[in-house]
Order: structure tokens, then C-alpha cells, then sequence
């Protein structure tokens, strides 16, 4: 899919106002973005798990900066032209480093930014013993991060850890006061039920995203059950690399156990794939227009 109707950042913000449930992938590289795009996803999501996880092979602990962000947004930037929304975590410190984060990710080519209320260091979603910040310090950063932004159309999403911390009502609490104060999206993290997801898409108003981790604590529902409830958003953060992580694993069995590996589709990309998606033909086209 190409989005070729205005800013992406508009695009989005309209798309997530139906609450008809758009279907997210997430990325952890510029090329998953790229697969993302080609099999036709409407927006792409940067996940911070699967940076930590695929950049530096270590859990998702808060490891990664805001450098490591910034270059990563600008190499999906560069390899496609849907909305990005970037998961920046705690936004690397208080709300003058949250307004430094926002102002970096914008320029380097971000469309929506997720600010989530964990005390760093964070833990990704679906871990256990989290901590969460007192509600005024993610109101203020809040409130940083939309004085922050340049296109009125770039999103703040408030994500909310308390319903593991807290309890869901706490969660529902919290996410609607950043509401209030200015996140565009709230993303109430980890229920652990249906009625818990039915509750946040139908008491918070504005557009809610749901995190379907697979073998996480969410249930993963069908798509149209969740738009059904509402969610403006269903984001699967790290699907792709899950798939990709399983790929290799099969392929370099075979290629350990039998000592070769043929240009077998059901096992491996072929060569013609791989050089399609990195846009080969193109560069070659470019290189024999300069000559």
C-alpha cells in the first residue's frame, strides 16, 4: 500500500478516529517495515522490544536510547511511506526529555509518538513486576509532548502499565486523564480478560489502542471482534519478528543437519525476493542513468 492522500499523520489520526479496529504491525527494522508495507498494512509500528531484541539480542528493560530510535524511525522513514507510529517508551527521562524525544522523532520521520507511565527502568508490557509514575509526572510530560510536536497531526499515545500495578480501574482512571490532557490515543497495557477489553473501548472515549502479544497476557481476539468493542487501533507489536525469529530457526536446522540449503521457497526467501524487497532493480536503473 502506498499512502498517497495527504500527510501519513493525517491519515492515521483519521483512520484510528472510526475505531474499526486498523490492523498494526510492528517492525524492528527498516526491512520488516518494508514486508509490513508490501503485504499491505495501512501504517507501521516501531517497536522498541523488537529494536532491543534484534539490535542488541537482549530482553526488553529499557536498554535501548533515544539515538538508537531516532536512527532506527529514519531508516523505516526512508524504506516506506506509511505512518509510523514509534514506541519511545518512558520518553528517556522527564517531560524536558520526553519534548527532546517527540522533537528528534518528528524530524527523523515519526508520525505518532507512545509515552507509556512506567518508572524506568521500563519492562516490556507483559512482564512481570513493573512500576508505574505518579500520575502528574505523565501529565506533564504529556502536556511536553504536545507543545513539542510541529504537524498538528502528529499523535501523542499515553499508554498506561497500572492494570498490572494498580488494578483496571486505576488503568481506566489514568488513561482517561491523560486524555484530558492531551494524548490523542490512550493504550490501556496487559488486560487480561474480554470484559477488561470490552471496558476500555467502551468507558474511554477517545480512540484506544489493544496490544495482542502473542502468548502474552491479552486473549487474542479476531480483528472484527475487536473492532466490533471499538479499538481504534489492534497492534501486533512483534508478530513479524516472532515469524522471522521461527523462519531462521527452520532454515538453519536444515542447513546444519543436511550441510546445504537449495533455493526452496517453503524454506528460504528466494534470491529474486530478497533483492526485490531491498529494491534492486531500482538502483540498478539509477546506476545506469548516471553512467
Amino acid at each position: 500500500m502506498t499512502v498517497s492522500m495527504g500527510h501519513p499523520g493525517t491519515f492515521l489520526r483519521q483512520r484510528v478516529g472510526q475505531k474499526n479496529g486498523l490492523l498494526v504491525a510492528g517492525a524492528a527494522n527498516a526491512l520488516a517495515a518494508r514486508v509490513i508495507q508490501q503485504v499491505g498494512f495501512e501504517a507501521v509500528y516501531l517497536s522498541g522490544a523488537g529494536i532491543t531484541n534484534t539490535f542488541y539480542g537482549i530482553p526488553d528493560l529499557g536498554f535501548i536510547g533515544l539515538s538508537d530510535l531516532a536512527q532506527h524511525t529514519a531508516a523505516v522513514r526512508d524504506a516506506v511511506d506509511l505512518p509510523i507510529i514509534v514506541d519511545a517508551d518512558t520518553g528517556f527521562g522527564n517531560a524536558l526529555n520526553v519534548r527532546q524525544s517527540v522533537r528528534t522523532l518528528e524530524r527523523s520521520g515519526a508520525n505518532a509518538i507512545q509515552l507509556e507511565d512506567q518508572l524506568m527502568p521500563k519492562k516490556c508490557g507483559h512482564f512481570a513486576g513493573k512500576s508505574v509514575v505518579p500520575v502528574e509526572e505523565m501529565i506533564g510530560k504529556i502536556k511536553a509532548a504536545v507543545d513539542a510536536r510541529q504537524h498538528a497531526d502528529f499523535l501523542i499515545i499515553a499508554r498506561t502499565d497500572a492494570r498490572a500495578v494498580l488494578g483496571l480501574n486505576e488503568a481506566l482512571d489514568r488513561a482517561a486523564a491523560y486524555a484530558e490532557h492531551g494524548a490523542d490515543m490512550t493504550f490501556v497495557e496487559a488486560p487480561e480478560s474480554e470484559d477488561e477489553m470490552r471496558r476500555i473501548a467502551r468507558e474511554l472515549a477517545c480512540p484506544q489502542i489493544v496490544n495482542v502479544v502473542i502468548g502474552g497476557k491479552t486473549p487474542a481476539l479476531p480483528q472484527q471482534v475487536l473492532a466490533d468493542m471499538g479499538f481504534g487501533l489492534v497492534l501486533y507489536a512483534n508478530a513479524a519478528l516472532q515469524g522471522a525469529v521461527r523462519g531462521m530457526t527452520l532454515a538453519l536446522h536444515q542447513l546444519k543437519a543436511t550441510g546445504e540449503l537449495q533455493e526452496d521457497p517453503n524454506v528460504v526467501a528466494t534470491f529474486a525476493e530478497r533483492q526485490g524487497l531491498v529494491q534492486k532493480p531500482f538502483f540498478d536503473a539509477l546506476e545506469a542513468k548516471y553512467k
